[in-house]
């Protein structure tokens, strides 16, 4: 058996943030033991905050189907609690809530099931590149809960001030950086927090078409240090060597501070960023807005994602018809769905929140009335496929210990690639994988 490694020790900002923000399957479809007098009762492992609610309505619409949910704790408590239940053969729970990144490393070792028969229905709900999260081809293993695509939010006080438009390119943007922080030293056009955040790194790797590990067959192609990391690497490092933007880790006092005192012109930010930004900078409200990703290719707009998670249904289940419709009604019930948007403060997944004028309307006055969910509702539909590896936490904890190093004076960005390739490389054929 395939052995995992998954350390989330430093990827916990979304977790983070879900502590500070505090149609379905239809029933007549389902085999006749779903509809029996004794209800069946599903169990939910999530450590979504007061996800009760949506339990308790999913048990008041299926009398036949009762949600037992359990919260094992957040991330690796629940993902350790899952592998042991594999190992020892029993104790695992029909549903669990699995972040996208990881859902492949579980489908190395048998334990997701096929729920595509009742799920493949709902695909037209969700963007294009989200399903690809949960589905290869017409097996899905999952449906999507929330989710991370990003853009820009920007200080608008200090674009004006310099004279900055907000840049719809990455050339347009270190142009803008070099400019702001010439004229004012104190102001960075942003932190880029390499050593601590492999999945920002990744959001932004991601709209360039990286492919780390992909399959060729039965081997792993690994092109974690290609021209593409490469020419990110040329770039951040430009900016890093012009002392236009920092690299401290964020999501402490100190990156709060500087997001709220104006030290950083833009936050690169993820769809869960913009509310978890009122939440942190009490004293800049008014002062910023929401803007596209910069682009590479200004002739197409693509974008990436940090962050998100999904209800996953495990092999082990002995109520397979039951277990998918928890899955997908908690996930695609408009009731359900929208109180995601304003009880856990959730980016929406499905199609119909992300166009719908209630959501994507809102004109928060932290942004000084600016649409900003439709910024990143434009952003969730251009995210492109990705392909996870079978072994996502070992790569994000090795991008995150290399990046740090080389940020520490260890050699360069470029040079943080090639080690993390190296690693990589010796850690799949550890795990017996063949590579390419």
């Amino acid at each position: 058996m395939t052995k995992i490694f998954n350390p989330l020790g430093r990827m916990m900002q979304r977790r983070d943030f879900l502590k500070v923000a505090g149609a379905s399957v239809a029933v007549a479809g389902l085999p006749a033991a779903v509809r029996g007098a004794e209800p069946v009762k599903v169990l939910v492992w999530s450590w979504v905050p007061d996800l009760q609610l949506e339990a308790d309505m999913f048990n008041a619409a299926h009398p036949g189907i009762q949600i037992d949910l359990v919260n094992p704790g957040q991330g690796d408590p629940l993902y350790n609690a899952l592998r042991a239940g594999l190992q020892a053969g029993s104790g695992l729970p029909d549903v669990a809530q699995i972040e996208y990144q990881h859902l492949e490393s579980f489908r190395q070792v048998n334990a997701l099931a096929d729920i595509g028969q009742y799920a493949n229905a709902h695909k037209g709900e969700f963007p294009e590149g989200l399903w690809a999260q949960v589905a290869m081809g017409d097996v899905v293993n999952a449906t999507p809960q929330d989710y991370g695509p990003m853009a820009m939010l920007y200080r608008k006080d200090i674009f004006d001030k310099h004279g900055i438009t907000p840049p719809t390119t990455w050339a347009e943007f270190a142009d803008a950086g070099k400019k702001i922080h010439a004229a004012d030293p104190t102001v960075f056009m942003t932190d880029a927090p390499f050593g601590a955040n492999a999945d920002w790194v990744l959001g932004l790797l991601w709209p360039m078409g990286w492919k780390p590990v992909s399959r060729d067959g039965d081997k792993l192609v690994i092109r974690i240090n290609d021209k593409i990391a490469k020419d990110f690497a040329a770039y951040w490092q430009d900016l890093i060597i012009a002392g236009v933007i920092e690299t401290k880790p964020g999501f402490n006092n100190e990156w709060y501070t500087g997001l709220d005192s104006g030290r950083y012109a833009t936050w690169l930010a993820a769809g869960w960023g913009p509310l978890f930004l009122t939440s942190v900078a009490k004293t800049s409200v008014g002062k910023w807005r929401a803007a596209d990703l910069p682009q590479w290719d200004a002739s197409k707009f693509v974008t990436g994602a940090w962050g998100g998670s999904s209800l996953a249904v495990m092999k082990a289940t002995q109520h397979l018809p039951e277990a998918a419709e928890v899955a997908i009604w908690l996930n695609t019930n408009p009731e359900a769905t929208k109180l995601y948007t304003t009880k856990q403060n959730f980016f929406p997944c499905t199609n119909a929140l992300l166009s719908s004028p209630e959501w994507a309307s809102a004109k928060p006055e932290f942004f000084g009335g600016q649409e900003v969910n439709k910024v990143f509702a434009k952003s969730a539909s251009a995210v492109a496929p990705f392909e996870w590896s079978p072994f996502q936490g070992f790569l994000y904890q090795s991008m995150s210990d290399e990046f740090g190093a080389s940020i520490s004076g260890k050699g360069t960005l470029s040079d943080a690639f090639d080690r993390v390739q190296d690693a990589v490389v010796t850690y799949a054929k550890d795990q017996g994988f063949t590579v390419a």
